[in-house]
């Protein structure tokens, strides 16, 4: 006798729980919790037994966390001394105010430390310098750990590119050739599943973008089943087909990132990046549409950096008629970043969920889904809360 099918309701009344925990956790972050045994994750155990998941320090973009699996789907989520969230006995618990301990409902393992972090090359540089491991099964890399619009005025505000390179966390090139035996030995021995390139911007009119084809067409020669996803500005204009050398090199998906469709917020948050006209992002988009497939193209647009929410997720309708993954992500204030040094918040958690829910609801009727990518932050799905929301 077969089981009865769940009811609707109860289907959307779990994934707004969902939804609403992730959304949480993405902006309050999880604290440790040292009287917590290894449980079902397997991360770093201290000799306190607490587990501490695999984390990614600093670095390009907006997100730089512990990585867990939540419910099984990829996540990243904040360490945050004071946060209400604690993980416990592979479950998500939240302190309340009273004393009392309320189990969020959702199922967290951590990650473990991958084996190929503990390797060399043969010119001595650690492995876990080249590139890093992202969820379980996602190896990522900036080959390119500095950037021109770096400066202060330019700088993108929530960005920490270079402080990880200060920090000695990373080299400031990596080459075709130590990319690609890094990511031969993360498959082999970790099972990395797929690969993310992103890049420091170049002076050069192609952004970084033929770096990139060098070093997908290494990882390809070496691993050449691995999925690959390239992340880099807008070309210029007149340098648009290094688009198609990027396809041609191997690359099967690609990220070029505005993070924000409202040009006061652009100009307020990433002045250098502003320079270049969102038409010119149009361009590039419908271009890159044109040469990786639709599905394969996709941007961040970032909650919390004062944009309309409205606003938001028209445009992020906008993007998915154009064949663009719109990937929704929070502002998280990273150490080492503009923003985290004016004391400026993350946002209201509510709003997260909130934009994150109707923007899902826009990929949903469109039919497009980031798990249906073959490789990318999309694919990944571990710095927003799409995937919890069907997105």
């Amino acid at each position: 006798m077969s089981a009865p099918s769940p009811d609707p309701t109860d289907l959307a009344e779990l994934t707004e729980l969902g939804l609403q925990a992730r959304a949480e956790m993405a902006v309050r972050g999880v604290a440790l919790d040292p009287g917590t045994p290894p449980g079902r994750g397997s991360g770093t155990v201290t000799e306190l037994g607490s587990v501490i998941p695999l984390r990614r320090p600093g670095g390009a973009g907006p997100s730089a966390d512990g990585h867990v699996l939540v419910d099984g789907l990829r996540t990243t989520v904040p360490i945050v001394a004071d946060s209400p969230f604690r993980l416990r006995d592979g479950r998500l618990v939240r302190s309340e105010p009273g004393g009392g301990v309320t189990d969020m409902g959702v199922a967290v393992d951590t990650v473990a430390r991958p084996a190929f972090y503990d390797l060399t090359t043969a010119d001595g540089v650690s492995y876990e310098q080249i590139a890093r491991l992202h969820g379980n099964d996602v190896l990522a890399s900036t080959v390119v750990q500095t950037c021109v619009r770096y400066g202060e005025s330019d700088r993108c505000r929530f960005c920490a590119i270079e402080q990880s390179l200060r920090s000695g966390a990373t080299t400031a090139v990596k080459t075709p050739a130590q990319l690609a035996e890094v990511a031969e030995a993360a498959v082999r021995l970790d099972g990395v599943r797929q690969m993310v390139l992103t890049t420091g911007t170049s002076n050069g009119r192609d952004r970084g973008a033929r770096h990139l084809v060098r070093c997908v067409r290494a990882i390809r020669a070496a691993v050449p089943g691995l999925p690959v996803q390239v992340q880099c500005e807008p070309p210029a204009p007149e340098d648009i087909a290094v688009l198609t050398d990027l396809r041609a090199a191997g690359a099967d998906a690609i990220g070029i990132h505005v993070e924000s469709l409202d040009d006061d917020v652009r100009r307020r948050w990433m002045p250098g990046k502003a320079t270049v006209p969102l038409s010119q992002y149009r361009a590039a988009w419908d271009e890159a549409v044109r040469v990786f497939g639709p599905d394969a193209v996709s941007t961040y647009l970032i909650v919390g950096l004062g944009e309309d929410p409205d606003e938001l997720v028209a445009g992020a309708a906008e993007l998915i008629a154009r064949g663009v993954y719109p990937f929704v992500v929070p502002y998280r204030p990273i150490p080492g970043t503009l923003a985290f040094d004016d004391g400026v918040p993350g946002p209201d958690p509510a709003l997260l969920a909130e934009v994150t829910a109707r923007v899902a609801a826009e990929l949903r009727a469109s039919g497009m889904r980031g798990a249906d990518q073959a490789a990318g932050c999309a694919a990944c799905g571990a710095c927003s809360a799409l995937s919890a929301a069907g997105g």
